[in-house]
């Protein structure tokens, strides 16, 4: 039975690992997509945001409906319609068919994914063996916001940009293979499977205008009246969820959930997180290639160091978890973000790889990995298997919220910064540097941001269990009645 598990991380790692990767790959081919299918400037975004707003809009409906539905059938059925949408992309006739098929990515992604985690948790006891499975977990989400760079350039200089999209249909194969022997069923059998529609309607409407509006905002304007108008109606369907999930027999989402701070507080951390991470990349990608002069090969390459690191730190990071709790770890790898920006502001416009951007990848790979395995351990802290797809769905939830945020914003201030500079008649290339410059100086706001989180995980009196450190303030509240 053990093997069977450690077995079964692997193919749930290995999914996860891909549908984080296709959030990131597609940059790396849009100067190929935009040349052969002819795309705009504006239809090209959403090659790559009609997958972030599918994935990030359903994640916690997706969560919620494993738990009832069942988490294999979900799973399942998520890696299927991924796989499939992956050679439609591969295969698409026009950009309109591949912003289509995009979301239908998005679809199969946001099924599969808080189904993987949450059997991830029913199949792991509490305890040391959970942690390293979430710490595993933790260190892949890292390790696929930053793989694009070194598996999208290859691809996109030789067989071309297609195969950021062939590549799945393979590796989605030879999962489903192994998930269909490997993958038990499990699900919630403590209530009745009953279908909160007005629930999932506001949820799902609330989170799809937030990310829309996040992915859009840079180009409409942040005090735009639509994106303050934008805003304000995803914040109103917030409130009607809050209002409706309070007053329904069988919610989506239990409010109870919230009481747990620390569960509150790690979801914030790990959002935090995201956002460092997702922008920091997105960022130093455009330094590399439009002030350093790389192809996305070298580029691809010259970042090789990050997610070899971040799998490191990952590593040590859920083994430090188990012995001083979440709390501490988390708290330090912030710190080393923080670190981590404040070498990148200094980036020079006739820089080089060792002078420029080694020292700090070097910093940020070990400190995302832990970041995100500490975080992600937090999050699902002593999470019930009634609750297990709920939790899930929130842990992803606020790492594409927190993604797609950090990458708005710094991509804002960036091109604001580079523009002024050009209207004041300073040259392209010290133009972008400088804006670039002080895109990683507000990204230093980001890990200080979740360092604050990270506070809310210390408690006063350390509670311990068969020699483990355990970091949440309390366990998650169960309904009455449980």
């Amino acid at each position: 039975m053990g093997s069977r598990r450690w077995k079964l991380l692997a193919v749930l790692c290995a999914v996860y690992f891909m549908v984080i990767l296709d959030a990131a790959i597609v940059r790396v081919a849009v100067p190929s997509i935009e040349r052969d299918l002819q795309m705009s400037s504006e239809g090209l975004q959403w090659v790559a945001n009609a997958y972030m707003l599918t994935f990030g809009a359903l994640l916690l409906l997706g969560g919620r409906m494993a738990d009832l539905l069942g988490r294999r059938r979900l799973f399942l059925g998520g890696l299927v319609l991924f796989t499939v949408a992956s050679l439609l992309c591969g295969i698409a006739p026009s950009g309109a068919a591949l912003i289509g098929f995009r979301a239908i990515q998005g679809l199969g992604a946001a099924a599969m994914t808080p189904a993987a985690l949450s059997t991830l948790m029913t199949t792991f006891p509490e305890g040391a063996e959970r942690n390293k499975a979430i710490g595993a977990w933790g260190a892949i989400g890292g390790l696929g916001a930053t793989a694009g760079w070194v598996i999208g350039g290859p691809l996109v200089d030789g067989p071309g940009w297609e195969w950021v999209f062939f590549l799945n249909v393979p590796i989605g194969l030879v999962l489903l293979a192994f998930a269909l022997r490997l993958l038990p069923e499990s699900r919630d059998e403590s209530t009745a499977r009953s279908f909160d529609a007005p629930g999932a309607l506001t949820v799902t409407g609330a989170l799809g205008l937030l990310m829309y509006t996040l992915v859009e905002a840079p180009s409409a304007g942040w005090d735009s009246p639509r994106t303050i108008t934008l805003f304000a109606v995803a914040v109103a369907l917030l409130a009607a969820f809050v209002f409706v999930e309070a007053r329904a027999k069988a919610p989506l989402m239990p409010l109870r959930i919230f009481r747990s701070r620390t569960l509150v507080a790690a979801n914030v951390g790990l959002g935090f997180a995201a956002a460092s991470i997702y922008a920091m990349s997105f960022v130093l990608a455009l330094y590399g290639q439009e002030v350093l002069g790389y192809s996305a090969l070298e580029f691809g390459l010259a970042g090789l160091v990050l997610p070899l690191t971040a799998a490191a730190g990952a590593a040590v990071g859920q083994g430090l978890v188990t012995r001083v709790g979440s709390a501490r770890v988390s708290g330090v790898a912030m710190v080393s973000l923080v670190l981590g920006f404040v070498l990148l502001a200094g980036v020079s416009v006739n820089g080089s790889y060792v002078a420029d951007m080694l020292p700090a990848l070097l910093v940020f790979g070990p400190a995302l990995g832990a970041a995100f395995a500490s975080y992600s351990i937090a999050t699902l802290q002593g999470v019930g298997q009634r609750d297990a797809g709920l939790a899930s769905g929130l842990n992803n939830t606020f790492e594409q919220i927190g993604g797609a945020f950090g990458t708005a914003i710094l991509a804002t201030v960036a091109s604001a910064h580079t523009q002024d500079l050009l209207r004041a008649h300073v040259e392209l290339r010290p133009a972008l540097n400088e804006g670039f410059q002080g895109a990683f100086t507000v990204g230093t706001a980001f890990p200080v941001l979740g360092l604050l989180a990270s506070a809310f995980l210390v408690r006063r009196r350390q509670r311990r269990g068969r020699g483990v450190a355990v970091a949440p303030l309390e366990p998650l509240p169960a309904a009455a009645g449980d």
